[in-house]
């Protein structure tokens, strides 16, 4: 029986699946490195705070990465809390071989410095337990959190995302997922796609109409949609009229064709008249 012992095996030993999600987890936080180190290291991210890995590796690596954002979210205003107790000529000048870092360092002073960085200590010793990396723990502390912190200060959760990708994986099929860190930096600009956007509800304290505006714009609709009826029964006046005069030009012509018709049958009707009175003499 497997009492108490919740996820996925990965068909791996412990020793290895441990080792691969704290890697992956790592990776995630290594994406947000400085331009200058990815080319020492020579592993520059197509995207940052973005991994692309199986659905179900995803599925197991996120709760790692949760953590480790929650540990650094909540230990943020102690940094505030201890540069506040640090001397102000120690903020520009920050050697510890100099007399003045040296007597802050035998003082009272420096004991709430040290008291005030304490959780921020702890923190981070619980993330390098579960990431293995100093170099992430540090980007983590010091770049991701403080900007999720900013960009959204009521988020205390669901600090990732995992889409599914349609294509998958060569050579064992497997189903791939993206694991991404939401935020500013990520979002997708839908405003191109063909799908119907939302409207934009404007706020009413701001741009309002007056009512005198209202009701002149109505007057002035129904202006136009007046003088719109007026241009549409004249032109249907004058279409009629012209309908009149060529139904008349029709007959005239009708007429004159007739005429002629009718001569030429008079005429030789009045020939075999003459023809038989001929022959009758």
């Amino acid at each position: 029986m497997r009492h108490r012992r919740r996820g996925r095996q990965l068909g791996r030993t412990s020793p290895h699946r441990k080792a691969m999600l704290r890697n992956m987890a790592s990776s995630l936080f290594l994406t947000e490195r400085s331009e200058l180190a990815n080319e020492i290291h020579g592993n520059t991210p197509r995207v940052r705070r973005r991994i692309v890995t199986t659905i179900q590796k995803a599925k197991e690596v996120r709760s790692i990465v949760e953590k480790c954002i929650t540990l650094a979210r909540k230990v943020q205003p102690c940094y505030d809390e201890a540069a506040a107790l640090v001397p102000d000529a120690l903020r520009e000048d920050a050697d510890k071989q100099s007399s003045a870092y040296k007597d802050w360092r035998s003082s009272d002073q420096w004991q709430e410095w040290a008291a005030a960085r304490a959780p921020i200590v702890n923190a981070q010793r619980k993330a390098l337990q579960m990431l293995g990396s100093r170099e992430a723990v540090d980007i983590l502390f010091n770049d991701i959190a403080p900007a999720l912190l900013e960009e959204a200060p009521e988020r205390v959760s669901g600090f990732t995302r995992i889409l599914k990708i349609a294509k998958p994986r060569l050579g064992d099929n497997g189903t791939q997922a993206i694991l991404e860190i939401v935020g500013e930096s990520n979002n997708r600009d839908t405003s191109g796609s063909d799908a119907p956007q939302a409207p934009v509800l404007e706020d009413d304290t701001e741009d309002t109409v007056a009512d005198d505006d209202i009701a002149d714009v109505e007057v002035e609709a129904e202006a136009a949609d007046d003088a719109d009826e007026q241009a549409s029964s004249e032109e249907a006046e004058e279409a009629s009229e012209e309908e009149a005069d060529q139904d008349e030009v029709d007959e005239a012509t009708e007429e004159a064709e007739e005429a002629p018709a009718e001569e030429t049958a008079a005429d030789e009707a009045e020939a075999d008249t003459e023809e038989e009175s001929e022959e009758d003499a």
